[in-house]
């Protein structure tokens, strides 16, 4: 399946020669739901863009069998930045949650670019910024808010179009991948999801949480959401 420039709306501002290098470099690749196509060693030799769907990364404790995801990637993302830019493996899991496409880019030409491409670096560098506010926030939520708070944070932000990487990132979610994204367990998940519904302020269907009211939804929360 050919890949059109329109198809990354990070490249919609981009110069065409830069356009036309970056396709050159790239290439599309397809995997279905439930696979793991990217082990650390490849991540080692190539760079990824999501284009459709969603994949997850995510740690693993085997000892009691809990997850923890770590991030969502959807259209738009890039992985893995961490081992782009140390050179050095990243032990994380990466599954695909549904059917997606991915550019495939060679890694050292996306280091290549790093160095010697002002035109990538005002869309790569922003984006990093991005993440790690984004994993700042992951460790606040973690540390500081219970389970129901961070589930009420979650369903704001994922109608917030300003939220980058929250917004609709629930659709189509099982409510076991929602409890791993908030570091619990799907029954804690499960009983917050009763007594919201049982508030009338959501109202759930099959891997969708749908808000009904969402003032009652802001009016539990103190946290400063909506920027």
């Amino acid at each position: 399946m050919k890949t059109k420039s329109f198809e990354i709306e990070l490249l919609h501002n981009v110069d065409k020669e830069f356009k036309d290098d970056f396709y050159k470099y790239s290439k599309t690749l397809e995997y279905p739901k439930g696979s793991s196509p990217f082990s650390s060693d490849d991540l080692l030799n190539y760079f990824y863009i999501v284009l459709d769907g969603k994949i997850k990364t995510y740690q693993i404790n085997f000892e009691n069998s809990k997850e923890q995801t770590i991030f969502i990637y959807q259209r738009g993302d890039m992985f893995d930045v961490i081992s782009l830019l140390d050179e050095k493996p990243h032990e994380v899991i990466y599954e695909v949650l549904q059917d997606c496409r991915v550019l495939r880019l060679p890694i050292e030409r996306v280091r290549y670019w790093i160095n010697n491409n002002p035109t990538f670096n005002k869309i790569f560098f922003p984006y990093i910024a991005s993440k790690m506010r984004y994993i700042e926030d992951l460790a606040t939520e973690l540390s500081l808010y219970d389970v129901k708070d961070r589930l009420i944070h979650l369903l704001i932000e994922n109608l917030n179009p300003n939220n980058k990487f929250k917004y609709r990132l629930l659709q189509n979610l099982s409510n076991s991948e929602v409890s791993k994204l908030l570091g619990t367990v799907r029954h804690v998940l499960e009983r917050v999801l009763k007594q919201l519904k049982s508030e009338n302020i959501i109202q759930t269907s099959r891997k969708n949480i749908r808000v009904k009211n969402f003032q009652k939804l802001l009016d539990k929360t103190t946290k400063m959401l909506l920027k």
